[in-house]
């Protein structure tokens, strides 16, 4: 499955585009926030040169650990990612073969160090981990399990100054049942492994600080800088420690909070210079079913504390709606991370991630102008599609757009299906199955999936208008079914599925369905093609395009 999950090629892919859903660089030398209205959670930023790179939180997505790459800080490209899969020291073989709903790759720093560029993460359930590359665009090595252990989280290494080496993370409560600490401890000089105890630099237990992890580390004019979020997820903020020593004792001061914005919970992300030695900060706002979205501040530096935003009282900010874009000496082209796929490559798209590892014959890129996936049997415990692993998404890119997906299904038995998706807590899809006779399009959803919901039919319409050739593999008769299926995405995340037979007139199908997120993550979009019975011959479904617009 190497030729399916494998990094692209420079050569043969095109890593950005402008949307048609949204853009964040206005045009006129402004931008407008979020710079990313996609769920790129839990974001870190490095400078190296001209260029600034940016990872994010990928959970249980395969690939994972994406790279984006930008010139100015305000457009950015997906451009990699770290992680081909999930196959981890510390971690049992095949436990990620299934989907992990919001475990696997949390909060990650990416940092520069000596020629090489290197991402910590932590596993709630296993460590933390570092993966290591002297070429950012290229393959990375394999991960190492830098502190193994249950519970630490959200690590962020310093490379100091006298050549010592020292780790900060955070603590689960879901794990470790305790949190709202930071501790700091000592690692080798390859940053690879850790080679003292742990010591505790602070505690948010303080009745303001509560919930404070996700902290990044950082040395400026002699001072150790802890920036991390605190007071949640939702509503938080970002407050930023300092001392003079590692080990501490740090001060604290708030300094970004939503103020008199309505950008709430404005918090966790990374601090970066630019070459003007202008500095800015990328964080995240959660915006549920949309996920966890990028916005861009700007930072100045008052009595040695970094403060965020604009209207600061007591050296506390408050986020920027639109704002000056940073001066970074030069001006470049509008770019977004790429939506759209042709399917004309022999490599999977950036855009796409699987809900858990990949798995032999899912599916094959190719240049013939398809994508092809074959349709995989329901697990054994099966209760919904939050148990299917096959499941190939993309983020939602804007707050309203619509997906078309156009498809030749060849569906083999009675009760098979291929469709698409929009997948969360709550889910939904619209499918091309095969019933007695011929063939339906059908909606279902669910509430509560990973509750073990119940999947109820919403609607179920005789497809007897759609394209059919038919072709025989020696005596074998096969049906190429053609199709077309949109989903209408409107502020809100309120999605309305339809179908068509010739990509021109659409009629809906069932009922509108609220989108909801994930565990950890945001609402996906994507498709799936699934055979009913186990051992049955596999159907497969060459997927011709899919476009995102407005």
């Amino acid at each position: 499955m190497a030729c399916l999950f494998g990094l692209l090629n420079t050569t043969m892919y095109s890593y950005g585009q402008a949307s048609n859903t949204w853009v964040a660089d206005q045009g006129d030398g402004t931008y407008k926030n979020p710079i990313l209205h996609a769920d790129y959670s839990d974001p870190d930023v490095i400078s190296v040169g001209d260029d600034y790179y940016m990872t994010a939180s990928s959970f249980n997505s395969v690939p994972g650990l994406p790279i984006l790459h930008s010139k100015d800080l305000v457009n950015w490209s997906i451009v990699n990612y770290a992680l081909r899969d999930l196959t981890l020291e510390g971690v049992p073989e095949g436990f990620f073969a299934k989907p992990q709903h919001g475990k696997g790759v949390w909060a990650p720093c990416i940092r520069y160090h000596k020629g090489e560029y290197l991402i910590y993460w932590g596993d709630p359930d296993f460590g933390i981990y570092v993966v290591k590359t002297k070429d950012i665009l290229g393959r990375w090595d394999n991960p190492i399990l830098v502190l193994p252990g249950k519970g630490r989280i959200d690590p962020s290494p310093l490379f100091d100054d006298d050549g010592k080496v020292y780790l900060t993370h955070a603590w689960a409560g879901s794990r470790a049942y305790f949190n709202s600490v930071m501790t700091v401890c000592e690692m080798n000089e390859e940053g690879t492994k850790v080679i003292s105890e742990e010591s505790l630099i602070f505690d948010g237990n303080d009745g303001i600080n509560h919930t404070i992890e996700g902290g990044k580390f950082y040395k400026r004019d002699g001072y150790y800088y802890l920036l991390a979020p605190a007071g949640g997820v939702a509503m938080g903020w970002q407050i930023a420690l300092r001392s003079k020593n590692v080990y501490g004792p740090y001060e604290v001061k708030r300094v970004l909070d939503q103020g008199k914005t309505d950008i709430n919970g404005p918090h966790q992300g990374g601090l970066v210079q630019t070459q003007t030695d202008e500095w800015w900060f990328i964080h995240f706002q959660d915006k549920g079913p949309y996920g966890r979205v990028a916005h861009l501040q700007p930072v100045h530096w008052k009595d040695g504390w970094p403060v965020m935003g604009i209207n600061d009282k007591d050296y506390c900010g408050e986020p920027v709606t639109t704002y000056r874009k940073p001066d970074v000496g030069e001006t470049y082209s509008i770019m977004t991370p790429v939506e759209s796929d042709e399917f004309n490559t022999a490599k999977l798209g950036l855009q796409w991630q699987w809900h858990a590892n990949p798995q032999q014959g899912w599916g094959f890129p190719s240049v013939n102008g398809y994508l092809r996936m074959y349709g995989q049997y329901y697990p054994e415990d099966y209760t919904n599609f939050w148990d299917i692993s096959n499941l190939l998404l993309q983020k939602f890119p804007a707050p309203k757009f619509n997906a078309t997906l156009k498809l030749t299904a060849v569906l083999q038995n009675e009760g098979d299906q291929a469709g698409l998706i929009i997948m969360g807590w709550d889910y939904s899809y619209i499918a091309l199955r095969k019933i007695m006779g011929g063939y339906a399009i059908v909606q279902a959803a669910c509430q509560d999936a990973e509750q073990k919901g119940e999947e109820k039919l919403l609607a179920t319409i005789p497809a007897k208008k759609l394209n059919t050739e038919v072709k025989y593999n020696y005596q074998t008769r096969l049906e190429l079914t053609d199709v077309y299926f949109r989903v209408d995405v409107k502020d809100g995340a309120m999605c309305q599925f339809s179908y068509s037979s010739d990509g021109k007139k659409f009629d809906s199908v069932g009922a509108p369905f609220q989108a909801k997120q994930g565990k950890w993550i945001g609402a996906k979009v994507g498709m799936f093609i699934l055979n009913k019975t186990d051992k049955t011959p596999r159907s497969w479904m060459d997927m011709d395009w899919f476009r995102i617009d407005k």
